[in-house]
């Protein structure tokens, strides 16, 4: 149990050991399930509960707390790792209420089982009085499924944000100690999660604007004592504007594309463009998903694998494809041994990106004298659409 404000306590959980996220995401410090008990002069609400496999330490945080009696159980997100120990803790409290938006609801049963009758909803601004203590709810869906909601306690001046302004991160401390350690992490959450929901966030800013907030509260890492940091962060990275990187992401089967790729970084490096460099048989794809935040262009290099991309690079480009981040161009390097579809195949896998695509380079065997002409073509070109995209100053 550990204290926010007056009657306001973190009792979730941290997963200190858990490195894979929907087995998928690269969890390199863990991860924690927040869940914060509000209590009123009149009302207890539990904000949240955790992911089902830590159920009994959630239990044996509440009874530490004093929670003997809890009258409203309100779930921000059905996700699992917020709502799993619901069932569980519904039997401990026979006589309270979910309290959730009707979308939510509607989730939760499906996912759960949760009866109809535990539940009671909220409509986007409805308020809840705990005696001396209001949670108001706000409606922020796509952060990161379409149910997804905030609370607001408006006395403590507290956000409770949900997977909003998260960051996998299982830490001792309640609060952000490391700045930089922590917008890293933020960073990676964003990128993982939120980024292809820009558009949706920039709207869901505009409506917490007016908020006087003193905390954030997300169910996942740290509590912000200094919102400023993660709020401006998350104006830069839902921006529309890029900066003067590539991220040249490749895999090689027997060295040729690799020696294309080493030299094109060589070749963007020396016209003053940043690389993030990648070689996807071992790469964090956390790293790269962090990488893309920013970047203008994107590259993708692969050998010919029968007649297509290779399995890596195919993965690859439909990871960016998810994301959906804000680059502005993209192209693919290549090798082949006699011929096939690579190329095309692969650009075809990013039709979720707004990008101007470069012509491929693609070798046939071991790259030759004309094939680094035209990868120092490509590093020009590259420098010349980002000058005119005014990404980098002429």
């Amino acid at each position: 149990m550990r204290k926010l404000a007056e009657q306001v306590y973190e009792v979730g959980v941290q997963h200190w050991d858990r490195r894979l996220f929907d087995e998928l995401i690269p969890l390199p410090d863990g991860t924690s399930y927040n869940a914060y008990l509000v209590k009123g002069s009149e009302k207890t609400a539990l904000l949240d509960t955790v992911d089902p496999e830590k159920t009994g330490e959630l239990v044996d945080h509440l009874v530490r707390a004093g929670a003997e009696k809890i009258d409203y159980l309100i779930s921000h997100h059905a996700e699992q790792d917020h709502s799993g120990s619901l069932p569980d803790i519904l039997l401990m409290y026979p006589d309270a209420k979910v309290v959730t938006n009707p979308k939510c609801k509607g989730m939760l049963m499906d996912h759960l089982a949760i009866e109809e009758d535990r539940f009671e909803t909220v409509e986007d601004g409805q308020t809840l009085s705990l005696g001396d203590k209001t949670l108001q709810f706000l409606y922020t869906p796509w952060v990161h499924w379409p149910e997804t909601m905030c609370t607001w306690l408006a006395e403590d001046r507290i956000l409770f944000s949900c997977d909003f302004f998260g960051s996998h991160q299982a830490s001792s401390s309640l609060y952000v100690e490391n700045e930089a350690m922590v917008y890293e992490a933020a960073k990676r959450y964003f990128a993982e999660i939120m980024m292809p929901f820009r558009s949706a966030i920039r709207g869901h800013m505009k409506k917490l604007a007016p908020l006087e907030i003193e905390q954030i509260a997300p169910s996942h890492g740290p509590v912000y004592g200094n919102p400023g940091l993660i709020l401006d962060a998350y104006r830069d990275w839902i921006s529309d504007a890029v900066k003067h990187e590539a991220v040249v992401a490749y895999v090689s089967m027997h060295h040729s594309t690799k020696k294309m790729i080493e030299y094109f970084v060589d070749a963007l490096t020396e016209r003053g463009v940043k690389v993030h460099l990648f070689n996807l048989i071992e790469t964090d794809l956390g790293k790269l998903a962090i990488s893309l935040v920013d970047a203008a262009t994107v590259i993708l290099g692969s050998p010919t694998f029968l007649v297509g991309p290779h399995p890596d690079a195919a993965y690859a480009a439909l990871l960016v494809n998810a994301l959906r981040p804000k680059t502005r161009f993209a192209g693919v390097i290549g090798s082949c041994g006699w011929a096939g579809k690579m190329p095309e195949q692969l650009t075809g896998l990013l039709g979720n990106l707004k990008v101007e695509l470069f012509e491929p380079v693609i070798a046939k065997g071991l790259p030759s004298e004309q094939d680094f002409t035209e990868l120092d073509k490509l590093a020009e070109k590259i420098l010349a659409k980002h000058k005119e995209a005014g990404i980098v100053s002429v």
